[in-house]
């Protein structure tokens, strides 16, 4: 194995690169490496530390974290270089994250270039710096800055750390100025671990706890960032180090990190599924999108923002105006909010008519029109008939069968499934949904263009609502259930905010709008399994016009102008007028029936083959619907569940013959 740290020298200044791709990881080698060059730095004078590629050190090599730490620790690497007799002088770019910022901070002098980023994002694994990171930046950058960093692992630029003490120069050309500072290298400073405790009161503190608590939403390691910050105010760093390495170790091995790191890797793996491995994608230039409501005007706003020319076919006049005001806004609402510059906001001007003719140079056309099997067949019947023969056909359904809108096209390896989560232009996660005849290209070509629009893109087969409307189709079930079971929307949704959820099922609903849900179901009716339960509860609302936030009253009442979902005594007498008994369910049993509901139905989609993995699985509901990251997605929260078996029996026998189990759960029918 090539050692990833190479040492050279002229004269008594030594250059120090680390190469190891793609991010330069703190791995085992690594660290090795930079002992070797502590070693070798005994007799120089100057040190000039930096990263190959486009990168210093991106953290840690996480692969290692699931067992024990392997030596040299990253602690002593940072200790020795700070305490070497040589200058130390590193030379930052692109970004410096976790072990790589606390590798830095061992360094005396710090020179970065313009764009680098900075953060110490181990509470994004569950995790605390374990190299002295807790306790060195706030003694450099004060105790507020480092705070942010740590407690959110929020990224701040070069020009934050130089404005508040963090590095020292930033330049054009760090390898040009390193040279230069090494000719006339200042006097070296004190070691940061060895400088004053940073100085904080108790207000603020109190503040920041208040604070995380109401956004770490059940997750651990916020406070526990928190609480080695403030080890770093109460003790010299002697004490204060040890108490971090040990907490850190000891998280290392905790189910929320372990989750956390499960997330990691689940959605750097979801875009990049083996079957589509050395397929190559169509590129998309030219955009079509028919339909601009909320969805088709969210899926415009993403791939205009992503550099792809869009254009917009709706009905008529009216509903093209419409629609271009929609996207027009969005675009305005990212210029405002500093994700475009006014000039790049200027540049996107997305065109519109009715005539599919426009399409006849499109790459791509998706179709994001109402719910109805007919309307889409005529809508994509008039884009295969101007548009090329290889160019791609996608439709952004919920719920119906691709494989019936594309059912008459000629060359259907050219179909497939985008579904977009709404809102488009905000929702990371894009379902490909792969039907009968789609070939491997245009698989390809909507993954690729998935992650141009900067989204995580999951790999579906064809079923009912694919993976993400699927289960949560079971999940509003199960809910329906324990409505007409005694249970109320205030209590369900405080069980499962509870738990860590943004928000429960009915404010979910409330929000995304009920009509779309009542349509699926009302396209099942004739073909509803006969011993199932059925709760018409939600089907009355929709039919009253309560159809949720945009109606100003749906699941809950709604003042005008606002969110904030009230209690409506009118439902509360639908529902009890509904209910086929009054239980008492506590808020733990709640979340229990509704999570064995999801796991069941995420079971069933693996054992069809819907999904390729529960990695899968777990990614669309983490992005797509905003299941606790600290708890790994449904699937991942299943594997530590002692008591799964018991869950699914008691959600199966709350109503008889109503649910469907996975093999896996067959034995555990009551």
């Amino acid at each position: 194995m090539t050692n990833p740290v190479s040492i050279s020298r002229v004269d008594d200044v030594l250059t120090v690169i680390i190469d190891n791709p793609p991010v330069n990881a703190a791995s085992q080698a690594v660290r090795a490496g930079l002992m070797q060059a502590v070693a070798a730095a005994k007799t120089a004078r100057v040190v000039l530390l930096s990263g190959a590629g486009s990168t210093f050190i991106a953290g840690g090599d996480l692969s290692e974290f699931d067992g024990p730490a392997l030596p040299p620790d990253l602690p002593d690497v940072v200790a020795a270089i700070e305490h070497s007799p040589a200058s130390w002088v590193a030379l930052l770019h692109g970004t410096v994250l976790g072990g790589g910022l606390e590798v830095a901070l061992g360094c005396h002098h710090r020179i970065a270039a313009r764009g680098t980023r900075f953060a110490l994002p181990e509470v994004n694994i569950g995790l605390i710096p374990g190299a002295g990171g807790s306790q060195r930046l706030p003694r450099l950058v004060g105790f507020e800055l480092a705070c942010e960093m740590a407690t959110s692992g929020r990224v701040v630029s070069a020009k934050t750390m130089l404005s508040d003490g963090g590095i020292d120069q930033i330049t054009d050309d760090i390898y040009a100025e390193g040279l230069a500072i090494a000719g006339n290298m200042p006097p070296k400073p004190a070691p940061i671990s060895a400088r004053p405790c940073p100085k904080v009161t108790p207000e603020t503190i109190a503040a920041i706890r208040t604070r995380l608590l109401k956004s770490a939403k059940g997750a651990q390691a916020p406070m526990h960032n928190l609480q080695a910050l403030l080890w770093s105010t109460e003790h010299d760093f002697a004490t204060g180090q040890p108490l971090e390495r040990a907490l850190h170790l000891d998280l290392r091995r905790s189910p929320e990190s372990r989750a956390l790191r499960h997330a990691f890797f689940a959605e750097r793996a979801a875009p990049r599924p083996e079957i589509l491995a050395g397929i190559k994608p169509k590129p998309v230039e030219n955009m079509v999108v028919v339909g601009a409501g909320l969805m088709g005007a969210g899926i415009a706003t993403s791939a205009l923002l992503a550099g792809i020319s869009v254009h917009l076919l709706e009905t008529d006049d009216a509903a093209v105006a419409a629609g271009l005001g929609r996207i027009n806004r969005l675009l305005d609402g990212a210029a405002a909010r500093g994700k475009i510059t006014t000039a790049q906001r200027r540049a996107l001007q997305p065109t519109g008519s009715y005539d599919y003719a426009d399409a006849a140079s499109a790459d791509l056309a998706i179709e994001a029109v109402f719910e109805d099997l007919a309307v889409k067949q005529q809508v994509v019947a008039k884009l295969a008939a101007t548009m090329r023969p290889e160019a791609l056909l996608a439709t952004n359904t919920s719920y119906l069968d691709p494989n019936d809108i594309f059912s008459d096209i000629a060359h259907p390896g050219r179909c497939l499934g985008l579904h977009f989560f709404s809102p488009a232009h905000i929702m990371k996660l894009v379902e490909v949904i792969a039907l009968n005849r789609t070939a491997p290209e245009a698989l390809k070509t909507g993954f690729a263009l998935a992650k141009r629009l900067r989204k995580t893109p999951v790999l579906s087969g064809v079923c009912d609502g694919f993976i993400g409307n699927r289960m949560l189709a079971a999940y509003r079930r199960a809910a329906d259930d324990l409505l007409a079971d005694g249970a109320l929307p205030a209590q369900i949704d405080a069980a499962m905010r509870g738990f860590g959820m943004p928000m429960g099922p009915y404010e979910l609903q409330d929000l995304t709008g009920l009509q779309i849900a009542y349509a699926n179901r009302q396209r099942w009716a004739a073909t509803r399994p006969e011993p199932e339960r059925y709760i018409s509860i939600a089907d009355q609302l929709v039919e009253m016009g309560r159809t949720g936030q945009r109606a100003g009253k749906g699941w809950y009442a709604y003042e005008t102008d606002s969110r904030t979902p009230m209690v409506d005594a009118a439902v509360t007498r639908l529902i009890t007028a509904n209910a086929d008994r009054q239980l008492s369910f506590t808020n733990h049993e709640i979340a229990q029936r509704l999570l064995a509901a999801l796991i069941n139905e995420g079971q069933r989609i693996l054992e069809e083959g819907i999904a390729q993995s529960a990695a899968d699985i777990d990614v669309v509901h983490m992005l797509g619907f905003g299941f606790p990251r600290w708890r790994g997605g449904p699937m991942h929260y299943a594997d530590t569940l002692t008591n799964l078996p018991e869950m699914v029996a008691a959600l199966a026998a709350q109503s008889p013959g109503s649910w469907t189990l996975a093999k896996r759960f067959e034995g555990d029918k009551p």
